[in-house]
């Protein structure tokens, strides 16, 4: 078998405008740049496992949930608290018997971005059942779905159960440990009015806390941060196109690989695509607008000749696919097994370019991606089964989010 092109699996180099996909047959490495593009600043969580700042058009390699690396692209967002990061801004208030307002500290502890300027916070609830002490921002604006996002870690070795101020009233609680932690929260049909945090209680609640990272983004699901510093702040959307060539990509048969999560499920398609950059001739993996499904399709010649979906507990973890096309021989595997075959139909023509979209610029790839490869020979059904298999155990297990049960 020849794989031709290569990207990720541990190996990733950017650079502004480009991240680099490869070919290493025999030893011999031949680049295949990827054209990159986001018109603003992003964060990403780097090696160390801290929190930094990416310029402008540079591809951001994450590693939020995995050490080898992914490459996150995410779909533009706005972060409407107006100080991400500065308390001192934000509106002070109390009510009940006892409560007071909540005192803060500027740069008192040490934030997930590894600097000293994260926010101590003291509140006092006071003595009244429904006493409180909040921090909070107020909007003027809203939209039907929000998400509200927040770094919080306790001050004091104490755990503190912290209201999520939504819409001015609490919505949800964050259980805050001495660890620093990400809590998000969606609200949906919302009002303009307050965000923040606070403490509700009796018998005199306190809590002392470092907060940092404040976000309200219309969102289902809290995207990556974005640090705001006197006004609402957006990251514009990213994409990741045109590696490769006709020297690369077979018409004739060929395997593509990617191992990959959504970043949400929210109603998007998210495509990763070879074709002959029209919508004519295209061999696709993605991610359904319908959530939690995948699909694997091959066209040719405008016609679709083969097409399978396959249903997963949840997109956002990650999934391992293969789409297997030759003439009258097409077949998706995910996670080991395979899912769907079709013996009709015939191959595309005119294979020449990968994009991480449906290869005519729309439904990008708003995700992780760990890994993508392309062989242009088919492969065997045992290769094809090791290919998208996990290698151990351990791997398998925290791949999909679950917990190692020992006995003894």
């Amino acid at each position: 078998m020849a794989q031709t092109l290569k990207f990720g699996n541990g190996n990733f180099a950017t650079k502004a405008g480009s991240t680099l996909c490869y070919d290493d047959q025999n030893g011999n490495f031949k680049p295949i740049p990827m054209d990159f593009t986001r018109a603003s600043t992003a964060t990403r969580v780097n090696k160390e496992g801290l929190i930094e700042v990416v310029t402008n058009d540079r591809p951001r390699i994450d590693y939020t949930d995995t050490s080898d690396g992914v490459l996150l692209l995410e779909n533009a967002s706005t972060n409407r608290f107006l100080y991400s990061e500065d308390l001192t801004q934000f509106n002070l208030s109390s009510s009940g018997t006892g409560a007071s307002n909540p005192v803060v500290t500027s740069n008192y502890g040490v934030s997930p971005d590894g600097t000293q300027n994260a926010d101590r916070v003291q509140l006092d609830a006071g003595t009244d059942a429904s006493g409180n002490s909040r921090i909070t921002e107020t909007f003027t604006i809203f939209a039907t779905t929000e998400t509200i996002s927040v770094y919080l870690k306790s001050n004091d070795g104490q755990e503190h159960t912290i209201d999520i101020i939504q819409s001015n009233s609490p919505q949800n609680t964050a259980t805050v440990t001495s660890e620093w932690q990400r809590f998000s929260f969606t609200n949906v049909n919302g009002s303009p009015d307050k965000y923040g945090i606070g403490l509700t209680g009796s018998n005199g609640e306190t809590a002392d806390i470092l907060a940092w990272g404040f976000q309200l983004e219309q969102n289902s699901v809290a995207s990556s941060y974005i640090p705001s510093q006197g006004s609402a702040t957006t990251r514009v959307a990213e994409t990741a196109s045109g590696a490769g060539n006709s020297e690369v990509f077979n018409d004739s048969e060929g395997v593509l690989f990617a191992d990959i999560a959504a970043n949400a499920n929210d109603g998007l398609s998210r495509n990763i695509t070879i074709s002959d950059g029209t919508s004519s001739n295209r061999v696709f993996l993605k991610f359904s607008s319908t959530s939690n499904l995948l699909e694997a399709t091959v066209v040719s010649s405008g016609v679709v000749a083969m097409q399978e979906t396959y249903s997963i507990s949840d997109a956002t973890l990650y999934s391992k696919l293969i789409l297997k096309y030759k003439q009258n021989d097409f077949s998706f595997w995910v996670n080991g097994f395979e899912v769907g075959t079709d013996s009709s139909g015939n191959a595309p023509t005119g294979l020449d370019v990968l994009d991480l979209d449906s290869g005519i610029a729309v439904n990008d790839f708003y995700g992780k991606t760990k890994e993508i490869g392309y062989y242009n020979t088919i492969l065997t059904d045992l290769e094809l089964e090791t290919l998208t298999s996990y290698r151990s155990w351990e791997s398998m297990v925290n791949e999909l989010n679950l917990n190692i049960i020992y006995n003894g």
